[in-house]
């Protein structure tokens, strides 16, 4: 759990910023004029979305004391009325006993689902698809000013193998089930703003189904793909010198010069440790999603940062506030996930000649090989030359 400290504190710093509600502390309010009841002030606030002290309704539970004898009529009741027992239940200070017992079964009312369902169809819909709009429109106006990265000379037209077949297995494994999820969860996440309006409920009913039966059981195989990557790639992605120097000369994007790099360049290195850090916490966020009761990720991990922080970070969490949690934080980190992959596909594909070559079919012309990656390719040719294989 500690491995999504740095994950969990994304999470808050993002909801903070869309809740104001969250980012502002309520002021004591004076309440002698309505016996300790609700306000106008109270309701104000609320409709202005700023927190409200609640304790004059989560500590008032009834009163032993106030008891009517037992003779008396309600006098079993304890001193305990219908309000007061419901606002127990809804304040979570009393410890049911339910017929179907669970993890999830004993918490009567649970209404943090209404602030999630609000960042949810709010802020998270809003600022992710605005950002995968936005990547594609800054791809497009990009391909216009810089048009396509060519071979400067032209093909050699002799190729060397930049990528063997398990090594383009891996990368197809675990980029066409990052695809096929991307579509499937966006379905799952914004059908019901974009599409049902589009075709209609019933149409869109047994899309959703199969969307999320599809995303749930295609994530093992991004899983594995990303655990494969990692393996026969994290030995070339080690950051060096050479990086910083691909990184202040543009690697070559912008000018026609092609600053040396080995295998990976400094720009793949990012969208190789992006991939993986991002890709863990969002297998992780979904296996908590898939097995909430036996996976919860963030009180765990709210306790680390309390711990480290001084903050005051709940750590009391029921399965329903994990989930939400977890749902919350899959979308965001899937959404900059997704645009790290559009700019990755960009450059991969159109945005530079003999490119996708290298996951296409392995080969790659020599000239290209030799200017987006010299010294890899003196590594190789020196290896052939001792008798050796690439």
């Amino acid at each position: 759990m500690n491995k999504n400290l740095f994950g969990a504190a994304a999470l808050v710093l993002a909801t903070l910023l869309f809740s104001l509600a969250w980012a502002q502390e309520a002021p004591p309010a004076d309440r002698t004029a309505t016996g300790g009841a609700q306000t106008l002030e109270d309701i104000m606030r609320r409709q202005e979305q700023l927190k409200v002290d609640e304790s004059f309704r989560s500590e008032n539970l009834g009163n032993p004391a106030n008891a009517a004898p037992i003779t008396d009529q309600l006098g079993t009741r304890g001193g305990v009325s219908d309000a007061d027992a419901w606002r127990s239940i809804r304040y979570n200070k009393i410890d049911p006993t339910v017929q179907s017992p669970g993890p999830a079964n004993t918490v009567m009312i649970q209404d943090e689902g209404v602030a999630w369902y609000k960042l949810r169809e709010g802020p998270v819909i809003t600022y992710g698809g605005s950002a995968l709009l936005g990547i594609i429109v800054l791809l497009v106006i990009f391909y216009f000013v810089r048009g396509r990265i060519m071979i400067d000379g032209g093909p050699a037209g002799t190729t060397i193998e930049r990528f063997k077949a398990i090594e383009r297995f891996g990368h197809w494994l675990l980029a066409g089930s990052f695809i096929a999820l991307g579509l499937t969860g966006l379905i799952t996440l914004m059908g019901r703003s974009f599409l049902i309006p589009v075709i209609g409920a019933d149409a869109f009913a047994p899309l959703a189904a199969g969307s999320k039966w599809l995303h749930n059981n295609i994530a093992w195989a991004f899983m594995l793909g990303l655990v494969m990557t990692f393996v026969m790639w994290v030995a070339h992605n080690i950051p060096n010198k050479l990086d910083w120097q691909w990184i202040k000369a543009g690697g070559g994007i912008f000018t026609k010069g092609h600053p040396s790099a080995k295998k990976f360049n400094a720009g793949q290195k990012i969208i190789f440790w992006t991939v993986m850090i991002l890709g863990v916490s969002v297998s992780l966020s979904g296996l908590s999603l898939l097995f909430p009761f036996q996976m919860p990720m963030f009180a765990d991990t709210f306790g680390v940062i309390n711990s480290v922080l001084g903050t005051s970070l709940p750590t009391d969490l029921a399965p329903h506030e994990e989930m939400q949690y977890a749902n919350i934080w899959h979308s965001i980190v899937a959404f900059v996930m997704m645009v790290a992959i559009i700019a990755h596909i960009y450059i991969g594909s159109v945005g530079m000649e003999g490119a996708f070559d290298a996951m296409g079919n392995g080969q790659v012309d020599l000239e290209w090989a030799r200017q987006h990656h010299d010294l890899w390719v003196a590594e190789v040719e020196a290896k052939q030359d001792k008798g050796g294989s690439s």
